[in-house]
């Protein structure tokens, strides 16, 4: 284990890597089965959240909350950029969770959504309308615990099933270079495509971006901006330009990674 986590492809954690090297079994592989591997995950999403809150987003510079759910929806870590609780904005950090559940969610093995790809087939008269009051959250678990432990190794959420579903940018699924579906990561905090730009860079640190397929016309679950759909990509899962250079800054994003075959 130890050579493990020393490698390169373990930024999520030890538990993470692992199960990278592990044969998709018959039911989806459990990431976070016990504290030590809540605790390897927890510390890789925090140094991944602060390396990525750093670059160049878009969107304000805000810092952010993260949280990554295993693929039965169990919320794995919470972390945070900031040195406090109160230097993310405080509702943030239920949406983090939120957003890595609806992306795991609605992903499959062979297709990925992203949450900014639900955005607008879930506005009025959109063909996925109400699908974000479907799994509402679960307040029990949201609201639980000391404030002062939010963001840290016993957030009160972790092992816990969260809920909810989000219809804006920062939650992506989580694919390891078996093409096997392990869950997701969700990230709040700023504008919702500077959420998507973030997560995207620290899935991509974590060597968790192998995407089987997605509606975007590159074949991923990139952000797919209102009106560029094109005709390779698929109609009904754009997202709005949030306005603050973060259009610019998804364009020159990393490529996902093509499983070996």
């Amino acid at each position: 284990m130890k050579k493990i986590i020393t490698s390169k492809s373990l930024l999520l954690g030890s538990a993470i890597a692992l199960n990278s090297l592990v044969a998709v079994a018959a039911e989806p592989l459990d990431i976070c089965p016990d504290a030590a591997s809540k605790a390897a995950i927890f510390s890789g999403l925090t140094a991944l959240l602060k390396d990525a809150q750093k670059q160049e987003n878009g969107g304000f510079g805000f810092h952010m909350w993260a949280a990554v759910v295993n693929r039965a929806g169990q919320v794995c870590a919470v972390a945070r950029s900031g040195a406090n609780t109160d230097s993310q904005w405080p509702g943030s950090r239920v949406i983090s969770a939120q957003k890595a559940n609806t992306a795991n969610s609605f992903s499959l093995p062979g297709f990925a959504l992203s949450t900014a790809n639900l955005h607008q087939a879930t506005q009025n008269g959109g063909s996925l309308f109400g699908l974000q009051l479907s799994n509402p959250v679960d307040t029990s678990v949201a609201y639980a615990g000391e404030a002062a432990n939010y963001g840290s190794v016993i957030d009160a959420m972790v092992g816990k099933k969260i809920g909810g579903v989000n219809v804006f940018g920062g939650g992506l699924a989580l694919y390891n270079s078996s093409g096997a579906i392990l869950g997701a990561v969700g990230v709040s905090g700023d504008s919702s495509c500077a959420d998507h730009n973030i997560a995207w860079r620290i899935r991509h640190a974590a060597n968790m971006d192998f995407v089987p397929a997605g509606p975007s016309p590159t074949g991923n679950d990139q952000l797919i901006y209102t009106g560029e759909t094109g005709t390779a990509g698929s109609a009904g899962f754009e997202h709005p330009d949030c306005g603050h250079g973060e259009k610019n800054i998804t364009k020159i994003l990393p490529a996902t990674q093509k499983v070996a075959k």
